[in-house]
């Protein structure tokens, strides 16, 4: 089945600060029943912005994870062997749908095609979802939202979104935060005085500028409150760098020493 995660009614909002208008977006949308496409690269926020905007409006939340083998059936449910009997079980967007949930599909161009051929009844004023092996149309109950994302830099031509499905969903862009507002998320987040995160900010900001030159992509928020948090726990600075900033960007150890180089730039 599919790779899923609920977050349940009434969960506390998890810690988020808005960079620009996206939570009046969403919640504009969700009033409407508009379903929502989340761009923007790795680590900027998108999925702790849907788990912070499904706690805000009090809806559950189900996270799918999409990756290269999930298919419809993963999505929409299937019969399974149980107890000497064959019952049908629902996959997390059948469950969505019928408990007026939110369902998220994370990174979504990483699933098969025939997931996109699921979801289109769900995009439009129909919004219903067929269940060919039930024989059952669900409509959607009143709360169900379906918010996709991707990161559009890492397309490519057998990896899109074709524009009949973009054109299904408003949008929302992300990037990554200013330093002022990407200070405040890593202090909040990790625990690190704003002195020291605004050097890590400042050495992530630099990282990202070598994004297509010696790296495939730049460091995540994500990243840099790992690596406060390995600082506030003790840990030397330069091996928590090394750790959560320069590791998980690269194998070439001739970037590596390259990018140790611009830390010491930085760090003195």
């Amino acid at each position: 089945m599919a790779a899923s995660q609920e977050l349940q009614e009434g969960a506390s909002a998890p810690f988020y600060a808005p960079v620009a208008d996206e939570c009046a977006v969403f919640e504009a949308a969700y009033r409407h029943e508009l379903p929502v496409l989340l761009k923007g690269p790795t680590g900027c926020g998108k999925t702790r912005f849907v788990a912070h905007m499904a706690a805000r409006l009090g809806r559950p939340l189900y996270t799918v994870a999409c990756h290269d083998d999930l298919s419809a059936a993963d999505l929409v449910g299937r019969y399974l062997l149980k107890g000497g009997e064959t019952i049908w079980v629902d996959g997390p967007l059948t469950r969505a749908v019928r408990d007026g949930a939110i369902c998220y599909l994370d990174e979504v161009v990483e699933a098969r095609k025939d997931v996109t051929v699921v979801v289109h009844p769900l995009t439009d004023d129909r919004r219903i979802l067929p269940l060919e092996k039930t024989g059952e149309e669900l409509g959607a109950a009143s709360g169900f939202m379906l918010v996709a994302s991707y990161n559009p830099g890492y397309q490519n031509i057998l990896k899109t979104l074709k524009p009949s499905t973009r054109q299904r969903f408003l949008s929302i862009d992300f990037d990554f935060p200013s330093e002022q507002r990407e200070i405040e998320i890593v202090t909040t987040e990790s625990g690190l005085d704003a002195s020291r995160a605004l050097s890590l900010v400042r050495l992530a900001h630099k990282l990202r500028g070598l994004k297509g030159h010696d790296l495939e992509e730049g460091v995540s928020t994500r990243l840099v409150i790992y690596c406060a948090m390995l600082i506030r726990d003790g840990m030397a600075v330069e091996r928590a760098i090394m750790a959560a900033m320069i590791e998980p960007l690269t194998d070439d150890e001739d970037v590596k020493r390259g990018l140790m180089d611009l830390v010491t730039a930085i760090y003195g």
